[in-house]
């Protein structure tokens, strides 16, 4: 199938100041996770189980994902209106082709105040071996890798497609060595899978110098079988780890910041929990999701997109797409996690693979 190129005029490097938006909860706009594609080569049972999503799953086809044109145009977009960090996300986003040409494109980008953006990748680190060296050379700044347990058979058993854990971590290992730093660790915990590997998995982080982030299993889209029972509590993390090796909590680092953060009383390092179940942060969230179709989520749990494709491919000035999305933002009133309960259950919610996590 053929390349979909993009029509519209380049922006020029010199860009209008914009009014940065504000919700009606007066939380800006500073964060934006863009997803490069809905595709992934692993079958998390907790995102993308391979009993819904088999080998005759329609994925978006080619002509429906933003080219890398686009999404460089909408990335200048939100950084007018104040984002200050890019983070790209899939699926997994290193099954993209090319994916070093749009990190280029993306480092290029300053914000407002004429500072380097935070620009990162999250990853399941399959290929980061193979890739950390183009990525660092484009101009990534740093990368986050899911990890979910170091023991290799409980890790098989949640990506689901028999990937052992040496190859990511061998990709970790690259990482570092390419300067993509510091380097993020995320784990998801869910009961009856991999809550044995929680001190394990701390304990390893410390010792090579890692900032691990632990996530309660969440209740994104409907086909994970999220049940509440399955949910480790963030509490219950912190005191598992903090009875072997005694924690201290630390300050968030910056406003709008999901984990909350702990040191080891000895000095020799942090992690963090990210709690959007037993502790909800929507009060103070910062970010938006672009997926990889175009469409802009002002939640996670967004009942609804926003598509920001049609109007790109219509020709749209960007003067008109900056209001749209700051419209957008404007009307924003989410805060699902706090809210959730036995009403917000059957709500209709994209996967997460869909919108980036």
């Amino acid at each position: 199938m053929p390349r979909v190129m993009s029509t519209l005029i380049p922006l020029r490097d010199v860009r209008p100041a914009a009014a940065a938006p504000h919700d009606r909860l007066n939380r800006p706009l500073r964060d934006l996770r863009i997803s490069v594609t809905d595709r992934c080569n692993f079958r998390c049972v907790y995102c993308m189980p391979k009993e819904v999503f088999g080998r005759d799953f329609a994925f978006l086809p080619r002509e429906l994902v933003l080219t890398f044109e686009e999404i460089e145009r909408l990335a200048r977009i939100f950084v007018d209106l104040g984002t200050e960090k890019l983070r790209i996300t899939g699926g997994e986003p290193l099954v993209r082709r090319d994916l070093p040409g749009l990190i280029e494109r993306l480092a290029a980008i300053t914000r407002r105040d004429g500072e380097a953006l935070d620009l990162t990748l999250t990853t399941n680190g399959s290929a980061l071996a193979a890739l950390a060296g183009q990525l660092a050379a484009a101009g990534l700044r740093r990368v986050t890798v899911s990890l979910d347990s170091l023991d290799d058979a409980t890790f098989r058993a949640m990506n689901d497609v028999d990937f052992p854990v040496d190859k990511v971590l061998a990709g970790i290992a690259a990482a570092r060595e390419a300067g993509l730093t510091p380097i993020k660790v995320n784990m998801v915990v869910r009961r009856g899978l991999n809550e044995s590997s929680v001190v394990p998995m701390a304990r390893w982080a410390r010792d090579e110098g890692y900032i691990l982030r632990f996530i309660e299993y969440m209740d994104v889209g409907h086909t994970n079988g999220w049940r509440l029972d399955d949910v480790v509590p963030a509490a219950e993390i912190v005191e598992a780890i903090s009875a072997v090796m005694p924690l201290r909590p630390l300050p968030p680092n910056y406003a709008g910041e999901v984990a909350n953060r702990w040191s080891y009383a000895d000095g020799s390092g942090e992690l963090g929990v990210i709690a959007s179940v037993s502790q909800p942060f929507c009060g103070s969230c910062t970010r938006a999701r672009l997926s990889a179709d175009g469409r802009l989520y002002t939640c996670l749990f967004g009942t609804e997109g926003h598509d920001l494709r049609g109007p790109l491919r219509a020709g749209a000035a960007e003067d008109e797409i900056r209001e749209l999305v700051a419209g957008i933002w404007e009307r924003r009133g989410d805060r699902y996690s706090e809210l959730r309960s036995a009403a917000t259950e059957n709500l209709p919610r994209p996967e997460m693979f869909a919108v980036g996590g």
